[in-house]
């Protein structure tokens, strides 16, 4: 085709008026500016010096031609209005930019059909790999088929927060599981007695994990039984938080599966006139600024969301390196923080 071949010869006629100056070859030029370790640190220094002096900017359509690479990534996300997914891309759009990569962001608003669609668009050569956290109704439904079929093209693919079991990949989550289990027994040896557990997701697998950590903590303690309440999307929160703690009125503990349930329910409390922290400690799953939402300050497992992405896409540049050999998949687990605020 006469325009690639154009778009190629014009970025060859680039690399050659650099190593014309430098009296070296096109290819020590080309193989300086992607760093190699080939080529002397001096000779580095000296092609990109000029290069900056010229103002040298490769061609990336040239560069993708040449490679068969994008060096870009595809990123779905299930809500970018959630500051935990919001921070995840953060992290991912900063570890990209060090490593030379770009990012193509689509939300799947928590539908299927909009991530099928999202991954149908990219997977036509425009991206590299996918990072993908999945939809609610993706979880809800089990449906799996279009992340097995980029394994099966073998489209590198990446995980994280929330992912499905049955897709063997590479994932990026914290430990929800033992999170939840070790702030219960927390809670225990610090002498509480009536520990509870409120969650808005409890459909999806994350908070799952969260329910069962926190079922596993006290069941193994023996002197009560989990109480719970799975607040119900569409009804009135702080009503169902209000008759739940009306209900069981000697619990002094609540574990919050996410930031929307821990700060209303430090919201319903304190209009309940419930002393906080000193006869009822809250703790949810938040950042420092869903923290300040709530009066007291809710404390909160901090998922280090911003590490989660940068791992994210650092595990699956290394993935794109090396794509030519057999590797085990990985599950990194980022470890969490408790930040103790106004309410433990």
């Amino acid at each position: 085709d006469s325009t690639l071949f154009f778009v190629y010869f014009c970025f060859m006629v680039t690399l050659r008026h650099l190593a014309e100056q430098l009296n070296v070859s096109v290819s020590t030029v080309s193989k300086a500016l992607s760093n190699s370790e080939e080529i002397s640190k001096d000779t580095i220094e000296r092609v990109k010096a000029l290069a900056d002096e010229l103002n040298y900017q490769p061609n990336r359509v040239a560069l993708s031609l040449k490679n068969n690479e994008t060096r870009t990534i595809g990123v779905i996300v299930p809500n970018i209005l959630n500051r935990f997914f919001a921070k995840s891309l953060f992290g991912i759009e900063q570890a990209a930019a060090e490593m030379g990569y770009s990012i193509i962001t689509c939300m799947s608003n928590e539908l299927f059909d909009k991530e099928c669609d999202s991954i149908s668009l990219l997977s036509n050569g425009s991206v590299d790999g996918f990072i993908v956290a999945v939809s609610e109704e993706t979880l809800v439904n089990k449906k799996s088929q279009h992340l097995q079929q980029l394994i099966d093209k073998k489209i590198p693919l990446v995980m994280f927060d929330r992912n499905l079991n049955d897709i063997t990949c590479d994932k990026v989550v914290i430990d929800d599981y033992k999170t939840t289990f070790d702030l219960a027994n927390m809670f225990i040896n610090q002498g509480r007695e009536c520990i509870a557990f409120m969650s808005t997701i409890d459909d999806l697998n994350v908070g799952i994990l969260r329910s069962t950590g926190y079922e596993q903590a006290i069941s193994a303690h023996g002197q009560q039984t989990p109480i719970k309440l799975s607040i119900k999307k569409g009804l009135d929160y702080q009503e169902q938080i209000k008759e739940f703690l009306q209900e069981y009125p000697k619990i002094d503990v609540i574990i919050a599966a996410d930031n929307i349930s821990g700060t209303t329910a430090v919201n319903v409390a304190s209009s309940l006139n419930y002393k906080i922290p000193e006869n009822l400690s809250i703790i949810g799953f938040a950042d420092e600024v869903v923290s300040n939402l709530s009066v007291p300050k809710l404390s909160y497992i901090n998922q280090n969301a911003v590490n989660i992405g940068s791992s994210a896409l650092r595990l699956i540049v290394e993935k794109l390196k090396n794509k030519h050999l057999e590797k085990p998949h990985l599950k990194i687990k980022i470890p969490v923080d408790i930040v103790h605020k106004g309410t433990t």
